[in-house]
């Protein structure tokens, strides 16, 4: 794949219908509105290196804003995601080349003329891919999140110590699900002597999941949580705190179970030592998937209407639509809600008291 100098000159100027080709030939650009649809999901459900709302199908332009790309080839890369033209130029750093692949929306190192070499088996790139470090839309969602994270519970700590312990202003919103966390998810399930150490993580992951969440509805296309490297980060955490902040008593019932004999401890050893890695996998699986695939269909009723192109097949699209993005929403509390839950579980039986075996075996 390639570009010729008049396909350099005219791409900031042709009308393109899709993102990411940096090559006609190599690429076809979608032309039904199926295709263009199928396309438009696609871009809209991956990562990318700036914020496209819009384009104009007859001018070819473009309304969003472009982000900064930061990768690390030769030394540090910086210079503005504009460059890529989006996906349909190759942009020039330091005597560098680079282009945005169309299918995976990566970086990867090319020449003057854009050449992307593929593997034939896989179909994957060859070029080589540099570091990427660039402030793409789910890191300036997750920087959103955090932000708005920290003037909220500040503000609401704020006014706990202003007005003795009773929230005021927009903090008040959010008390209640701050003690639903706390008297209903991390009391019962790891217990009152051991809960306060795990009460910020708790809260932490169930607003920032919420509010990535809640992004992942609004028009810029966000879609954090339905990433599967920001769902893995999530649930390695969560790994790291339950198994680092375990006691014995945990370990001793994955690898030598009390009241099992001694050859079936042998046999069930290794089993439960997968489970131990199985539970951050489900944590990371189930958050992805639902977020993901609730973003795909809700795209695809939509696409619907330009479909339809008809006053009841349009009307019908909408409503569902409507319908369904009302259903996002309580989608949205329930992932977050169900995270946090497990978490809290996978804590509560790393601090389980040894004790409490003993009183259930008498």
């Amino acid at each position: 794949m390639s570009f010729s100098n008049t396909e350099k000159d005219s791409a900031h100027v042709q009308t393109e219908e899709a993102h990411g080709a940096v090559s006609e030939g190599h690429h076809a650009e979608p032309t039904d509105v199926k295709s263009k649809i199928k396309a438009f999901i696609g871009h809209h459900v991956l990562d990318s290196h700036d914020f496209t709302l819009t384009q104009d199908d007859e001018t070819g332009k473009y309304y969003g804003f472009p982000l900064p790309v930061i990768i690390w080839d030769n030394g540090l890369q910086i210079f503005s995601s504009s460059k890529f033209n989006h996906g349909h130029s190759v942009a020039e750093s330091n005597g560098n080349y680079y282009v945005i692949n169309h299918h995976d929306g990566k970086i990867y190192k090319t020449d003057a003329e854009g050449t992307i070499t593929e593997d034939e088996a896989t179909g994957h790139p060859t070029n080589v891919r540099p570091l990427d470090f660039s402030i793409t839309k789910t890191v300036v969602s997750i920087f959103a999140a955090a932000l708005l994270m920290f003037w909220l519970f500040s503000s609401l700590a704020k006014s706990y110590a202003k007005n003795g312990g009773i929230a005021s202003g927009i903090g008040r919103i959010f008390e209640p699900l701050v003690v639903y966390i706390r008297d209903e998810v991390a009391i019962p399930n790891i217990g009152e002597k051991h809960y306060k150490k795990y009460m910020s993580y708790l809260l932490t992951i169930f607003f920032f999941v919420l509010f990535l969440n809640i992004f992942g509805l609004t028009p810029l296309g966000i879609n954090a949580t339905g990433n599967l490297t920001i769902t893995f980060s999530l649930a390695i955490l969560t790994f790291l705190i339950t198994n680092l902040t375990a006691n014995k008593n945990y370990w001793g019932h994955i690898f030598w179970m009390p009241g099992v004999p001694k050859p079936m401890r042998i046999i069930l050893a290794p089993i439960e030592l997968l489970g131990v890695f199985i539970k951050p996998f489900s944590l990371m699986i189930r958050l992805y998937a639902n977020i993901f695939a609730g973003h795909i269909v809700l795209m695809s009723i939509i696409g619907l209407m330009f479909i339809f192109k008809s006053w009841i097949g349009s009307s019908l699209s909408f409503g569902l639509s409507f319908v369904l993005s009302i259903l996002e929403i309580l989608v949205a509390f329930l992932q977050a809600y169900i995270f946090t839950m497990l978490s809290a579980l996978y804590f509560g039986s790393a601090v389980e008291e040894h004790h409490h075996e003993e009183g259930a075996h008498h």
